[in-house]
């Protein structure tokens, strides 16, 4: 599979210092928790790269603080504001789509891959084609192109880590070499905003509403697909590639508390489970550090003042998208790509107004039966798939 054994030999600089990182997506949340804990650990890391959508003055800010060797702005039209900003430092300053792709090929140990959406796909593959240990919070790369991305992983010699929380909760307590002996992975959803709420109350849902999750502080994208529970289906997908189990092995279940990122069940009846603040920067620091550990500064778990642990099937009725994500893992081919690219215009629509909060698995679930599968040969493939959903997806907004 993509993630390592824990007999795979660690490679001589995985244990260096300081170990060198890129950080793509450094001005999203996942990128300000990796920029804090580099901070925190400045004889740790170096930086060699950051790269940004569109935030430039934290971009070239996080850049000076850090000394990055180079700092890149993916919209081009802001590129002589960020040579400004940059103007009497070191840091290198680019832009443009083709210069973020480039950043994740220089010569870092690591590469967080932190850019929401398709946007990151690339400069992801990129990253793993140089060999690089690739930290991956961008959950859209293997949905939309998991057995390419693997492939590419696979001869690439890179390493995958799991950055998303459940994953590497499920990454912490599985036994890679000892894989037949277990019998399914439980990823954990805290149900989001509008757990308890009924479809009429969902129907009406504004974008402020459903951005505001209860537990996690994330972006407007992902805290929308965890109000829908899309977030959870894509995740699913993702544990699909990530680890060696079968579709039926792989289940969803609510856990208010967030504090049971997921767990592993054992054929002898034995589940594992990693436990935890809902902190972003432990499985951010369990990447960067792995194959050791290092201190974050994530609130100390309390059992005692939590009290109780509560769980819930999910509701597929008021969360259709986890039903249209199973739907499409059992699929296969370019369902998921299908997916993941509807979803992401309809979560669009929504946040500007145009669809309201229950449309978004509707419109998505009609570009599914209207596309279907086909088999994804290579990764041109998957942007046109990519492209072509998309367009659909827009069509059927504009139509309803």
């Amino acid at each position: 599979m993509a993630v390592v054994s824990a007999s795979q030999k660690i490679r001589p600089d995985a244990s260096a210092q300081p170990r060198s990182v890129s950080v793509l997506g450094s001005t999203g949340s996942i990128g300000c928790n990796t920029v804090d804990l580099l901070m925190r650990n400045p004889d740790t890391f170096c930086v060699e790269a950051l790269t940004g959508n569109r935030n430039v003055t934290l971009l070239a800010e996080q850049a000076v603080k850090l000394g990055a060797r180079q700092a890149v702005i993916a919209d081009e039209s802001l590129y002589s504001e960020l040579k400004s900003l940059l103007s009497g430092t070191s840091v290198e300053a680019a832009a443009g789509d083709a210069a973020v792709v480039d950043a994740a090929g220089r010569p870092s140990d690591i590469v967080v891959a932190a850019i929401v959406g398709t946007a990151g796909l690339k400069p992801t593959l990129q990253a793993a084609r140089r060999g690089a240990l690739v930290a991956l919070a961008n959950k859209e790369t293997l949905v939309s192109a998991g057995a390419i991305m693997t492939e590419e992983v696979k001869s690439g010699g890179a390493t995958l880590i799991p950055v998303d929380s459940e994953h590497s909760a499920i990454f912490q307590v599985f036994d890679f070499d000892r894989a037949d002996a277990v019998s399914k992975i439980t990823l954990t959803a805290s149900g989001g905003p509008f757990r308890e709420k009924s479809l009429a109350e969902m129907a009406a849902m504004t974008p402020e509403q459903a951005v505001a999750h209860p537990n996690w502080d994330m972006g407007a994208k992902i805290s929308i697909d965890s109000a829908t529970m899309m977030n959870k289906g894509l995740e699913m997908i993702e544990a699909f590639h990530l680890f060696p189990v079968a579709t039926d092995q792989i289940e969803v279940l609510v856990h208010p508390q967030s504090v049971i990122h997921s767990m592993v069940s054992y054929v002898d009846g034995s589940v594992l489970a990693q436990l935890g603040t809902p902190d972003m920067r432990t499985p951010i620091a369990y990447a960067l550090a792995w194959p050791a550990r290092m201190a974050a500064p994530s609130p100390t778990l309390s059992l005692a003042e939590i009290g109780t642990l509560s769980f819930e099937a999910p509701d597929m009725k008021r969360f259709p998208a986890l039903r249209l994500a199973r739907e499409s893992l059992e699929a296969g081919r370019s369902a998921p790509t299908v997916l993941n690219g509807a979803n992401e215009v309809a979560v669009a629509a929504f946040l500007n107004r145009e669809i309201g909060f229950l449309d978004i698995a509707h419109v998505v679930e009609t570009v599914l039966d209207e596309m279907g599968a086909v088999t994804l040969g290579d990764i041109e493939t998957v942007f046109a798939i990519d492209a072509e959903a998309r367009a659909r997806t827009v069509a059927v907004i504009a139509n309803k």
